[in-house]
């Protein structure tokens, strides 16, 4: 049997294949970064082809790296930017468009229509999700109305919907010579058009987004041996693509958050923070996400509560990229420690809206709290401040819906390299953050995936054994600081709301 096993990453801003051990440790990795499109206020746009090309550049990349040969990969796992839309042709392989990503606004006008009609009931009840510019339904639609000749041009079958997982994996079985168009459970429940429970398409929902079912994918578990990995035109490599997780639930399952209770929180472009709650799909009253965390080939599936935050890495690129106040991403922790706190500067990055617990689309982002005091170095803090709060925004809306008061929670993804960040984190929240010694757990999480599907490992007890911890954060502020700062926190989300007038 192969001794390691690779794990496809396509995410918001790059794309990354690695290799594991059978330990679980890392033997090679290669990334590249793609081009992020923004043609107007608001639009968030990537290449397909560009996505695509990366992926297969980092595929080699990595074995080379390795000194390894494909045929060396016991089987691939793939993980990936959810909620990112990308129409096809399935007879000449060439997109109808950018993808629209995850973060774009331009579908508000569709969600203000939902919600107005009264139809936004049916959709929480249904899929778990609010109405939210944020998932690919409403993308989809968007697509459909705005291409001219699409929908005609779909009824003659040269229309294919995926979300990036599913446009990768068709592309990487063969394209247009036979490509597999399929998605997982977990991409699935982010379209706004599967019925949570049933984990299908629910006409009830296609037919209120006037979506044709024949451009959508089959729907299979996330551990499932999806197709053998094969460049157009050249024959199948004997290496199979049998895993996908959306990459908030890949870093679940590489978290090995696997039993009722375990949390885990992912700092990226935007930070995501899930709770197990076992096998019944648990509604949420306070703003928060019913998703579909995870399904084993065989096996039921499991459901999270999750807390989606759209903007916080991405805070700390728009200082570097728009305002230039640091030349680099690390840079943030020296000029956040040049000060002693924040100087009662508060920052609601609400660049996108805001997502969990809020969902507040008329929202953009604000500053208060400025002074002839304020400094850079207090912006700075106040950034690092702002992925905390909007943390514990979600983690208050998770006791509330839960009844589970969290002593602990497990953190990763590469912002968990700050170690102010992750203190000012445990001091906001006041709870333990253990880092693990693998941080890249989304990738990890998706060979998993495919190692459990394809005998790789033997089952969860295997991943449970390889999880440790490198580094715990413990709170340190008395808690009338605690509260006070998180009141002055909500006193500024509210200054976001209203800034854009829907429907007008």
């Amino acid at each position: 049997m192969a001794d390691f096993i690779g794990a496809l990453d396509q995410g918001t801003t790059s794309t990354r294949f690695m290799i594991f051990d059978q330990a679980g440790d890392e033997v090679a990795r290669h990334q590249l970064e793609h081009r992020q499109i923004l043609p107007r206020a608001g639009w968030v746009e990537h290449d397909p082809l560009e996505i695509v090309e990366n992926c297969q550049i980092c595929i080699a990349g990595a074995l080379s790296e390795a000194q390894l040969q494909l045929r060396e990969l016991a089987a691939i796992g793939l993980t990936n930017q959810r909620e990112t839309t990308v129409l096809w042709n399935p007879r000449t392989g060439e997109p109808w468009s950018n993808a629209i990503v995850w973060q774009d606004t331009r579908t508000d006008s569709i969600i203000h229509e939902l919600e107005k009609s009264g139809a936004g009931a049916l959709v929480r009840a249904r899929t778990g999700l609010p109405p939210a510019t944020y998932f690919a339904g409403g993308k989809l639609r968007w697509l459909l109305d705005n291409i001219e000749g699409l929908r005609a041009a779909a009824r003659r079958g040269e229309v294919a919907f995926g979300t990036i997982d599913t446009w990768v994996l068709w592309n990487l079985t063969g394209g247009i010579d036979g490509g597999v168009h399929v998605t997982d459970v977990t991409n699935a429940s982010r379209t706004m058009l599967m019925d949570l429970r049933k984990l299908r398409w629910d006409p009830e929902l296609l037919s209120l987004f006037d979506v044709p079912p024949e451009v959508l994918p089959e729907i299979a578990p996330s551990a499932h041996v999806f197709g053998h990995l094969r460049w157009p035109g050249e024959p199948e490599t004997g290496t199979v693509i049998a895993g996908i997780l959306g990459d908030q639930q890949a870093a679940t399952v590489g978290q090995v958050c696997l039993r009722v209770g375990q949390a885990k929180n992912t700092y990226g472009t935007g930070n995501f923070m899930l709770l197990n709650v076992g096998r019944e799909a648990v509604p949420s009253k306070a703003g928060l996400l019913t998703t579909v965390c995870y399904q084993f080939e065989g096996a039921a599936p499991v459901y999270a509560l999750e807390g989606s935050v759209a903007v916080t890495g991405s805070a700390v690129q728009w200082l570097r990229d728009q305002l230039g106040m640091i030349r680099s991403a690390p840079e943030i922790e020296a000029l956040a420690n040049s000060v002693e706190d924040s100087g009662g500067v508060y920052f609601v990055p609400a660049f996108s809206g805001l997502f969990a617990p809020y969902w507040r689309s008329d929202a953009r982002g604000v500053v208060v709290g400025l002074s002839r005091h304020s400094n850079r170095g207090h912006l700075a803090r106040a950034t690092l401040e702002a992925i905390c709060y909007q943390s514990r925004d979600v983690l208050e809306a998770m006791k509330a819906d839960s009844g589970l008061d969290l002593e602990t929670i497990k953190v990763d993804g590469g912002a968990t390299a700050n170690d102010t960040l992750m203190q000012l984190q445990a001091d906001i929240l006041g709870v333990n953050v253990v880092r693990p010694k693998v941080i890249e757990t989304t990738s990890l999480g998706a060979s998993y995936a495919a190692g459990l599907a394809t005998g790789f490992w033997n089952g969860t007890g295997d991943l449970e054994a390889h999880w440790s911890a490198d580094r715990s954060w413990h709170p340190t502020w008395a808690e009338d600081r605690r509260q006070e700062g998180y009141r002055n926190w909500k006193r500024a989300v509210e200054r976001t709301f209203g800034w854009i007038e829907l429907g007008s």
